[in-house]
């Protein structure tokens, strides 16, 4: 039974690290490399804002998921696999295109990519809270959110060496083999049957939505993603703007950082389970805030690589914080579907933080933009009295 629950684990892990790949090479390349092009970060941010749609719409895909036992074969594995085959098929094909000689159908082919991962990535989340209980919500969180980490860590060292020293054209096709990972794990772990009445999808248990304390949930969801993402997506371009580093630089510092992210992971998962959720809300965010001001400090390279991993320590708290409230208010009967709209309210909080860094710091520069974002993350500390209200901490 434990080894059962340990191939849960590492599946769930290894698919957010499959993500974390991306995510690294978003991190610590992609802005430089169209930078390099001639764009601005307006129009970078604007890039990133459209590559994030898939992320808000995968409602609709998590009520496939929720509704649609695919071929027979089930609820979430089929998906996930239908979406690792698209963002793998994607990453082969798009060193083909030249972003600057075609940036919309390089738009079209990035959007696409993140509409294969919004796919494994709902149904990923659907297959957990199938089979989790509460008790496990803060460890698998610390599970995907670490894994997402290290997916990061390996992209940005090997992606940036690889960017600097042999060809865009690797980066891309490496990629493409790191999302074959969740592939060894993925026969190993059987999808649970709906044995239970209130686990079979059910429209009118949308109706939680109405729910004040739901709503408090997404709102605080979408604060703190707004605010440490587009924290995150200013760090590179700011140090290359502040220190001149190259891409293999910008490769490690993006490394430091994930290695800050997964020791957040753990430590988040480790005070939820001290104190209550209420209490680690308040902490992670708080705590975030302040290192998104020092990220304002940098004025080195090697600046960076103290500060940096300290901020990726908040974000990995922060996120496996946030993650967990979100299971803990998902209704069993439209798992996933409720689950992806809380997430994607967190990923429009997202693109809506990158794209508003971009613009901001194009107009007043980078220092005032962390300062702003640090403060409006503290914003979501309004909402914690509502979301606590009646609920269980």
């Amino acid at each position: 039974m434990k080894s059962k629950r340990t191939l849960r684990y590492l599946l769930f892990g290894s698919l957010y690290l499959t993500q974390g790949t991306i995510l690294g090479y978003f991190n610590s390349l992609n802005a430089l490399y169209l930078l390099s092009n001639g764009l601005t970060m307006t129009d970078i941010g604007i890039f990133s804002a459209i590559a994030l749609i898939p992320f808000v719409i995968k409602i609709f895909l998590g009520i496939l998921s929720d509704k649609v036992n695919l071929f027979g074969l089930g609820h979430r594995k089929p998906y996930i696999v239908l979406g690792l085959v698209i963002q793998t098929l994607c990453l082969i094909f798009i060193p083909f295109v030249n972003p600057a000689e075609n940036y919309w159908l390089f738009v079209g082919i990035a959007f696409t990519l993140q509409l294969g991962m919004a796919w494994y990535d709902t149904c990923t989340d659907g297959l957990a809270l199938d089979s989790s209980t509460e008790e496990e919500e803060s460890t698998i969180q610390s599970f995907m959110v670490g894994g997402r980490a290290i997916g990061v860590i390996v992209a940005s060292l090997v992606t940036g060496y690889l960017a600097q020293n042999v060809s865009w054209d690797s980066v891309f096709w490496t990629l493409a083999i790191l999302t074959l990972i969740p592939f060894i794990l993925l026969p190993l772990v059987k999808e649970p049957k709906e044995e239970n009445e209130e686990e079979i999808f059910e429209w009118k248990a949308f109706s939680a939505f109405k729910n004040g304390q739901v709503l408090a949930v997404a709102a605080f969801g979408f604060i703190v993603f707004a605010a440490v993402i587009g924290a995150n997506f200013m760090i590179n371009p700011f140090v290359e703007q502040t220190a001149g580093i190259n891409l293999t630089q910008a490769g490690f510092i993006s490394t430091t950082w994930g290695i800050g992210v997964v020791i957040g992971s753990i430590i988040g998962g480790l005070i939820m389970k001290k104190i209550s959720i209420k209490k680690s809300l308040f902490i992670g965010v708080t705590i975030t805030s302040l290192l998104i001001i020092t990220l304002s400090f940098i004025n080195s390279y090697e600046l960076a690589l103290i500060i940096v991993p300290i901020f990726g320590i908040g974000y990995g708290i922060t996120q496996t914080m946030a993650f967990a409230l979100c299971m803990r208010f998902t209704v069993a009967a439209i798992a996933a579907s409720m689950y992806s709209i809380l997430m994607a309210v967190t990923n429009i909080g997202q693109g809506a933080g990158m794209g508003i860094a971009g613009a901001l710091t194009d107009a007043i520069g980078y220092r005032p933009t962390f300062v702003i974002y640090a403060l409006f993350n503290m914003l979501a500390l309004l909402f914690l009295p509502l979301i606590f209200k009646t609920k269980k901490e």
